[in-house]
């Protein structure tokens, strides 16, 4: 019951990064502490969360953040990547809420005095309500509030970051959240998700510009995640089906941050479909970007249908974990060689890599051996890749601990640490002691 690697392997070095992640909704709590956001008003909607849950409490971290980072710090970890929580540092009268960026700073300063490199996400998906109401990410204004919030964030943590990633995850927050509707702000408009998806990445381009001016020092980036596309069958039509796929779910937002430029898909598409695109706009996304933030999971199967760009294939009888996601960890291999031989690549993180489990507290211990093989097979994934020439300076465990998992509620665990969400009571499981002597143990 460990995770171990060839000793050759630059996985083992102590030059390799290793951390643990979070997010503000999904952990936070303190919601009178700030202004409302999206998915504050999605969890009031009747059917959005399956539990019919909230992240008003979460996981109490505004009130338990010291104990949480020392938890962290005890993981042996060398980093620590979180988000901020825009409308906890940015009023709905433009004003800066101090208490709000002074439980930052108090999180900075901490993780710096136990020689913890806090990497900060700038954006993970908790969009100010008052932003929504005047169109959110279809409205292109917000991705120029995004520029201003950055300012004022970067101006006030001042040299306590180590690396700032301007957006997590686009796709969700375009395609879940205005496309097919399952995350907030709950739009389902096949008509909204490109345009959504542009003023994001031209948000994201636009930080870039303040990241670069502001704050050179910190390693700065954004975080993509990537699902694999493999065609049901060897088929034409199958292979092809599945390359407009990845195209529309993977390459629509890698290929404009690194080539300026959105996948020829886009002349398919109906005109009421694409993006807005001003003059300027590509070169704006196309800001160089220190490092690449990469989340991976899963994989998915793709097949040819009439009259649709590809048809989603469901995984079958395969190994699944508890949200149904198929464990399939050459996909990781395979999509970083990819992305290597595809792109002229920064230097490349996993941001986030994790799995849902099935875990209950038995005796004071979680037995999460399902985890443990998880992270096993991924990290031997990882190595296969590093050792055919893409370099990776580092890999994060999604996640710290059990949260609210969005739309899911509070039925998925796929923290390394139990939270019990009644007393607050943190439970390392089994993972997170394979975890920490894996990590403790680089020479």
């Amino acid at each position: 019951m460990k995770i171990s690697l060839p000793t050759t392997s630059p996985l083992t070095s102590k030059d390799f990064v290793y951390g643990v992640a979070t997010s503000s909704f999904q952990i936070e709590g303190a919601a009178e502490k700030r202004e409302i956001s999206i998915w504050d008003t999605f969890c009031d909607t009747p059917g959005k969360i399956v539990d019919a849950s909230n992240g008003l409490v979460a996981c109490d971290h505004y009130h338990l953040w010291e104990q949480d980072i020392n938890l962290i710090h005890d993981l042996g970890v060398d980093a620590y990547r979180f988000s901020i929580c825009w409308p906890r540092i940015i009023n709905n009268d433009k004003s800066v809420n101090r208490d709000g960026v002074d439980f930052y700073l108090k999180v900075l300063d901490k993780l710096n005095e136990l020689g913890i490199k806090p990497f900060v996400t700038l954006y993970h998906w908790d969009l100010p309500q008052i932003h929504e109401d005047h169109g959110g990410w279809l409205n292109r204004e917000t991705a120029y509030h995004f520029r201003d919030y950055v300012e004022v964030v970067v101006r006030e943590f001042g040299d306590r970051v180590h690396s700032y990633a301007t957006l997590n995850e686009p796709f969700c927050s375009a395609y879940l959240g205005y496309e097919v509707g399952i995350h907030a702000p709950g739009k389902a408009d096949r008509m909204l998700g490109r345009k959504a998806a542009h003023h994001l990445l031209l948000a994201h381009g636009l930080a870039m510009q303040v990241l670069a001016k502001e704050s050179p020092l910190t390693l700065n980036g954004i975080v993509l995640n990537f699902t694999p596309c493999y065609p049901l069958t060897d088929s034409p039509e199958d292979k092809l089906a599945t390359q407009k796929a990845d195209d529309y779910i993977n390459q629509w937002y890698m290929k404009p941050i690194m080539d300026g430029s959105y996948p020829s898909l886009i002349e398919e598409l109906p005109y009421e479909q694409r993006p807005d695109i001003l003059d300027d706009d590509l070169a704006i996304i196309n800001h160089p970007i220190d490092f690449l933030g990469i989340n991976f999971y899963t994989r998915l199967k793709y097949r040819a249908k009439a009259g649709h760009l590809y048809e989603e294939i469901p995984p079958g009888d395969v190994e699944k974990t508890d949200i149904g996601w198929e464990v399939f960890p050459q996909a990781l291999t395979d999509l970083l060689v990819s992305l290597n031989d595809t792109y002229d690549l920064p230097p490349l993180y996993i941001t986030e890599n994790g799995m849902a489990g099935d875990d209950h507290v038995e005796s004071g211990q979680v037995k999460d051996q399902l985890r443990i093989n998880y992270y096993q097979a991924h990290l031997e994934a990882l190595n296969q890749a590093i050792q055919q020439g893409v370099k990776v300076d580092g890999y994060f465990a999604w996640s710290l601990m059990d949260n609210f998992e969005w739309a899911e509620g509070y039925l998925k665990r796929f923290g390394l640490v139990y939270v019990d969400f009644e007393t607050q009571e943190r439970t390392l499981k089994d993972s997170a002691h394979c975890y920490k002597e894996f990590i403790t143990q680089r020479v």
